[in-house]
């Protein structure tokens, strides 16, 4: 629990970042102050603690932070339909030890409205008009796999008596160097905007990165041709407009990052993370024997970093 000291210390420092106050703002459903209002020591105290009673950010009990400090996070990359969410699945019912994060998609297709609007579908408005939309996407993208990278680990992952492990579908890294970053090389996004997204990116990732930074990544590769053809398949109505060049462009950036590693990171640490390729190109959907070399694999990985 927060005392009242803490309290004040956390707005102290909240203060003079306005940034982090908007984010925590927004986890907040009921948060019932200005801004401006904080200035007041008593009422702050009182609606922060009320916040934190319904905020799904937490402080940690000694024994969890020992726990947390020891769990292993790797993102699962890869291009639109290469296989990432049924791979994921795969991955969850391989290891009672694993947690496996979803893409946020659904916040996407559902951006909550005010009162005088309804819902939007984000997704679905910046493939209709890609560079209008472009960068107030890339940005809410952004925002959303942040937060869903600073969830507290569930409880069966703080009493795991293995190394658990927490897997991501994609993360806050791929959303700036493959998709903002393609978005910016195809003129969807423009250099003013590029470099409001990249400021707003490298000072999140300097303020949360401890908590968010990775300790390794799985690649699934696969030809554009094959997710092309996948992508057909599934039948997402917001993708209907998505070209085969869009993918090879995908495509080519995630193999200069994560193979070639020729893309320019903001992150000396973030060049040295280990890499586990996995051919996505192969029909692992049905086939067992494949689902069990692909687990494999994982475990290895999982064992090495």
């Amino acid at each position: 629990m927060f005392t009242a000291l803490s309290t004040q210390r956390y707005l102290k420092h909240m203060r003079s970042h306005r940034y982090l106050y908007y984010i925590l703002l927004g986890n907040c459903r009921r948060w019932p102050l200005t801004y401006s209002q904080f200035d007041n020591a008593t009422m702050a105290t009182s609606a922060t603690k009320r916040c934190l009673s319904t905020s799904p950010i937490r402080e940690p009990s000694v024994g969890q932070m020992d726990v947390g400090s020891r769990i292993k996070r790797v993102s699962i990359e890869g291009n639109i339909a290469v296989g990432k969410s049924t791979f994921a699945r795969l991955l969850q019912k391989a290891g009672q030890d694993w947690e496996v994060i979803p893409e946020p998609v659904s916040k996407w297709q559902n951006v909550e409205g005010t009162s005088q609007t309804s819902a939007s579908n984000l997704l679905d408005m910046m493939y209709a008009d890609t560079p209008r939309w472009s960068y107030t996407f890339q940005t809410f993208s952004l925002l959303s796999r942040l937060r869903t990278q600073l969830q507290p680990p569930p409880a069966q992952l703080l009493h795991s008596s293995d190394t658990p492990v927490q897997v991501y579908e994609r993360s806050v890294y791929s959303d700036r160097y493959i998709f903002a970053l393609t978005m910016f090389q195809l003129g969807c996004i423009n250099a003013t905007e590029w470099a409001v997204y990249q400021d707003w990116h490298s000072f999140l990732l300097e303020q949360f990165g401890r908590l968010v930074q990775l300790e390794g990544i799985i690649y699934l590769r696969a030809p554009p041709e094959t997710c092309m053809t996948r992508l057909g398949m599934r039948g997402r109505e917001e993708e209907k407009g998505v070209k085969l060049d869009y993918l090879q462009k995908l495509h080519s950036q995630h193999e200069s990052w994560l193979i070639d590693k020729t893309t320019v990171l903001h992150s000396e640490k973030l060049k040295q993370l280990p890499v586990l390729v996995l051919d996505a190109g192969v029909g692992f959907e049905k086939d067992p024997k494949v689902q069990e070399m692909l687990i494999t694999q994982v475990k290895g990985f999982f064992k090495s970093i």
